[in-house]
C-alpha cells in the first residue's frame, strides 16, 4: 500500500504520538483503506509520511500487534490481521468510544436523548437533499 493518497495527521499535543498513530492505522483498517491481510506501510515509510521518529511508529506497531490488529511476518513486514471479524470488532469498539464521548458532552450541555435523536434526524434529512 502506498501512502501517497493517505492524509497526514494533525497531532494533538495532549495525546502521546504513538497512540495517535495507532488510532490512525485503526481508522485506515476500519475504512477499508488497509484491508485484512494487506501489508501495512513500513515503519520508515510511515515515519517519513507522518514526520515522526521511526521509533515512535515502531512502538505504535508493536502495540497494534499486541492488540491483534496487525501481525509481523519475519523479513516481510507488518500485515493487517486477516480476520474480518477482528476488523468488525475494531470498528464496533471505535464507534462505541465515539458515542460514549459524545454522550458525555451532550450530558454536560443538558441535552437529552430525544433531542439528540431529533438533531440526528434533521441532519440526516439535510444530507439526503
Amino acid at each position: 500500500m502506498t501512502l501517497k493518497h493517505i492524509e497526514k495527521l494533525n497531532f494533538d499535543p495532549n495525546l502521546p504520538i504513538y497512540l495517535q498513530i495507532m488510532n490512525f492505522v485503526k481508522k485506515l483498517i476500519v475504512r477499508g483503506t488497509l484491508k485484512p491481510g494487506e501489508k501495512v506501510p513500513s515503519v520508515r515509510d510511515m515515519a517519513v509520511h507522518l514526520g515522526v521518529n521511526p521509533n515512535t511508529v515502531q512502538k505504535a506497531y508493536e502495540e497494534l500487534e499486541s492488540e491483534g490488529v496487525i501481525f509481523t511476518r519475519r523479513g516481510q513486514g507488518n500485515f493487517v490481521n486477516e480476520s474480518q471479524e477482528i476488523v468488525n470488532q475494531l470498528k464496533d469498539k471505535m464507534v462505541r468510544e465515539i458515542v460514549e464521548r459524545q454522550k458525555r458532552e451532550f450530558r454536560e450541555l443538558g441535552v437529552n436523548i430525544f433531542e439528540i435523536i431529533e438533531y440526528l434526524k434533521e441532519n440526516n434529512d439535510e444530507s439526503n437533499n
